[in-house]
């Protein structure tokens, strides 16, 4: 399969790696690891073992790449103001588009502007870094579950899953994207937030009992704002929040990219994460006020980089 990534970050570095090795053929949208990987390669450092790709078809223009028959998007939803135009040359009459990025409303993007029917996506779970240029850091996880946007199923998320899985991915065809998507949000919420303002990592931040407290609100308050999306399904709030932190306990000092993000002074994927969700949830009666306050105060320090930016 002609595959192309958009958004050659650690995630999409990361699963392309993988599906080359695998024997597919990937073409990757590169900007900062461009000269390095074009002159040395692509390193993956994993538990699972490290390899190295010799050769990387690396484009630093979108329309080099041509039309592919899989378009695989890892983004940072910052950038999605760019996205329907690096996505345009890569389309053919049947190219699929699966969406890895963060949080709500990237389908319903795509979906607008090349029709539902085209689309999936698709939740990671990826504990990853960049390193130096051309170099990513797998520090544990990797699934990912995926879905079609505009039904239940279909033979084609099957056949991608497969695919996954022959490179070593675990995946799972989904039948209810939505509900992966807030399930996701149960995590990226708080865990993000919590460790951009406190500059913490999620190991630090569950050692403070008062710390840990918040997060478990937070969880359950995120919950509490899917439930009200008529999901097919409800998530069990008890026992998916225990399930999380228990997941996260096992996490020694990792870093969640918002933290990162805030760190190097880069801009913050707060409308994917925050903003949408706070919405929908107010549209179906559920005031989400820690998210809220959350949302405000990482909001601020935006604020404060893009002034400190323009001067």
């Amino acid at each position: 399969m002609r595959i192309g990534i958009i958004g050659s970050g650690a995630l999409g570095l990361y699963y392309g790696a993988l599906l080359q090795r695998s024997g597919q053929d990937l073409h990757f949208l590169l900007r900062r690891d461009y000269h390095a990987i074009q002159k040395d390669g692509l390193k993956i450092n994993s538990p699972n073992g490290n390899f190295h790709l010799p050769k990387i078809s690396g484009y630093q223009n979108a329309a080099e790449i041509g039309p592919v028959d899989l378009v695989i998007v890892g983004l940072k939803t910052i950038s999605n103001h760019h996205l329907i135009n690096l996505v345009k040359p890569l389309l053919g009459a049947n190219t699929a588009i699966l969406t890895l990025q963060n949080g709500l409303g990237n389908e319903e993007l795509l979906a607008a502007e090349f029709g539902a029917e085209r689309i999936l996506g698709g939740v990671a779970f990826l504990c990853s870094n960049r390193g130096e240029p051309g170099v990513v850091h797998h520090l544990g996880e990797g699934k990912i579950h995926l879905g079609e946007f505009s039904c239940n199923g279909s033979q084609r998320s099957l056949k991608l899953a497969e695919m996954f899985q022959a490179a070593g991915v675990p995946c799972q065809a989904i039948n209810n994207l939505r509900r992966a998507r807030w399930e996701k949000l149960v995590w990226n919420i708080p865990f993000n937030g919590v460790s951009a303002l406190l500059v913490k990592d999620v190991t630090d931040i569950l050692s403070h009992p008062l710390n840990k407290k918040l997060i478990r609100d937070l969880m359950i308050e995120v919950i509490t704002g899917a439930n009200a999306q008529s999901l097919q399904e409800p998530i069990d709030a008890e026992n998916f929040s225990q399930e999380l932190i228990a997941f996260t306990e096992t996490m020694d000092h990792y870093r969640p990219s918002m933290m990162l993000d805030r760190m190097a002074g880069q801009a913050l994927e707060l409308e994917a994460i925050y903003a949408i969700a706070l919405q929908k949830a107010k549209q179906a009666g559920v005031e989400m006020v820690r998210v809220e306050m959350l949302y405000s105060l990482l909001a601020i320090g935006e604020q404060n980089r893009q002034n400190i930016e323009s001067t």
